[in-house]
């Protein structure tokens, strides 16, 4: 198997699990360049893989790279993809795919004017759990869903938010909890679901982190044009990173996730479902021990030119859900997809 030739963009927390991945998967890919602003950190991961380094990402434009992995600030996302993507090389970028619609719209056009491939991360899809659960799902173990939620209380405190230069803010982050933390929920549901959304109604406000602007806590309903009613509520205002709760009601039974464990209550049967993958955490518990396995599907849609399962429009489709969120708390009503995007500025998260 010839090895693919990789950069990673992005040297800081969630890199961690890109170097344990790209221990994981040595056999088939070759790790060529670290790229960081901060020149310690790219040569910090580099000489872990004994590859080279830089702080200057067009440096590697022009190399021979087959897939650049992008662990950036959210509104880089776009700007980098775009020109990787121009410069031929493949794309998987962290979540979200980007800040705005347009954004995301104009790296789908590139991606299809040049022809390479380009994912989104959403690595908890890739458990066993939610396999086998969508899988149930799907097939109409529990009949109709009739309706879902998903329950996510953390802790972010001041500091997180204080010794970032990007966190917290909505032309850089793109929001808040929805965004950043309730974002991998949001899309295991809608994954689950395999169902486009019809409407949103939702609320974001900010009740103790005074001096970011943008949203601590959300909660909203959202319609699934198969007929399920989706309750989401969110925060990172609580005292602990509890395990995030999803859960899906159905004609015949009920099914869901308590943090990566599956469950599901059928004909008077309860059954767990437990990762049977490699489960070894590199980091929070929260980020699970899949990157690896989504990363291994990406490396194989390019080495073999298969279609990509999580692609950029998959990432469009769920940040169109959080922008949907952001847009019906800041007029107020509920809005219908699909919708022209909101402005990050006119966002109100005042508390009533």
């Amino acid at each position: 198997m010839k090895k693919l030739k990789i950069a990673i963009v992005g040297c800081g927390r969630i890199s961690v699990s890109y170097a344990d991945s790209f221990r994981r998967l040595a056999d088939e890919i070759e790790l060529v360049y670290a790229v960081d602003k901060v020149p310690e950190k790219a040569k910090k991961f580099a000489d872990e893989f004994g590859c080279a380094w830089t702080t200057d990402f067009d440096e590697i434009l022009d190399k021979d790279i087959d897939v650049v992995h992008l662990c950036l600030p959210h509104f880089l996302h776009p700007v980098m993809a775009i020109k990787a993507m121009k410069a031929g090389i493949n794309v998987l970028t962290e979540k979200p795919i980007a800040i705005s619609l347009q954004d995301a719209d104009r790296m789908l056009e590139v991606q299809k004017e040049t022809g390479v491939k380009l994912g989104c991360i959403f690595q908890t899809r890739y458990t066993k759990s939610v396999e086998k659960l969508r899988e149930m799902i799907q097939r109409g173990d529990f009949g109709k869903i009739l309706t879902a939620r998903s329950y996510l209380t953390w802790n972010r405190p001041l500091n997180y938010y204080d010794s970032s230069d990007w966190k917290g803010t909505w032309d850089k982050e793109g929001g808040g909890v929805l965004i950043d933390q309730a974002i991998h929920s949001i899309d295991r549901v809608r994954f689950m679901l395999d169902s486009d959304v019809e409407w949103i109604d939702g609320s974001v406000h900010n009740y103790a982190h005074k001096f970011v602007k943008v949203e601590d806590s959300a909660d909203a309903a959202i319609m699934f044009k198969n007929g399920c009613l989706y309750n989401l509520y969110a925060c990172n205002i609580y005292g602990d990173d509890s395990p995030i709760n999803i859960e899906f009601i159905g004609e015949k039974g009920r099914c869901g996730l308590i943090q990566d464990m599956g469950y599901y209550d059928l004909d008077g049967t309860y059954a767990e479902i437990r990762n049977t993958y490699e489960t070894t955490n590199v980091g929070p518990d929260y980020w699970g021990s899949s990157h690896h396995i989504q990363l291994r599907d990406f490396y194989r849609s390019v080495r073999e030119d298969l279609p990509v399962a999580v692609d950029g429009l998959e990432g469009r489709k769920t940040l169109e859900m959080i922008k949907g969120i952001y847009l019906s708390s800041m007029k107020r009503e509920r809005v219908t997809l699909p919708f022209e995007d909101v402005i990050y500025s006119d966002v109100n998260t005042e508390a009533e």
